[in-house]
């Protein structure tokens, strides 16, 4: 059992509707360390794909994939939600529905900082849908570049987000994937 793993047994609350609360350590809070360590788990899980960058989703997201950024020594892109007017005109867009949230929302990223040379790692706090992910390549797609793969911080498998990313061809992987949360009781894959 990972570092993770473990934390979540000890501090994740299961709340009704399949939401996992992490907010003590991943998503509200951070520990640092604890990213550290996940940070460097994606690097040794994706190390060989010559990642020259990371893209992830505002908010939750980018705590994660800064610290896996410093183990790649790539910079960090993150789509923006919404419309924003520093981030100018010439964008890349996608739809995204949010489990947690029950909406979709647009997400933007500027094409100065995506280009079709790039190789990139999606990073991402969350697998339920698979939506986040399947908007961020839409985005990797339109600027040309090659997405690499997907890391999950937590895959909840019982949901039909891998099967989803899988069938698009995006290697995905978790560090913790839940089996199920019946019962309020977290149960984690083998």
């Amino acid at each position: 059992m990972n570092s993770l793993q473990k934390r979540i047994l000890i501090d994740g609350k299961v709340l009704p509707g399949n939401i996992l609360k992490v907010d003590s350590f991943l998503n509200h809070q951070l520990d640092i360390h604890l990213l550290k360590e996940m940070g460097k788990d994606f690097y040794d899980l994706f190390r060989d794909k010559e990642i020259n960058k990371i893209l992830t989703i505002e908010a939750s997201g980018i705590a994660i994939a800064c610290y896996a950024a410093e183990f790649f020594n790539v910079p960090v892109v993150f789509a923006k939600k919404g419309q924003h007017k520093n981030v100018g005109t010439d964008v890349y867009t996608a739809e995204v529905f949010s489990f947690t949230k029950g909406s979709t929302y647009e997400v933007t990223v500027s094409k100065l900082f995506l280009h079709p040379e790039d190789k990139i790692l999606i990073i991402d706090d969350f697998l339920a849908n698979g939506q986040a992910v399947l908007g961020l390549q839409q985005i990797i797609k339109e600027a040309g570049a090659e997405l690499c793969g997907a890391g999950i911080a937590i895959e909840k498998a019982f949901q039909p987000g891998e099967k989803l990313l899988l069938d698009a061809g995006i290697d995905v992987r978790a560090l913790a994937v839940i089996e199920s949360m019946d019962g309020c009781k977290v149960v984690f894959r083998d």
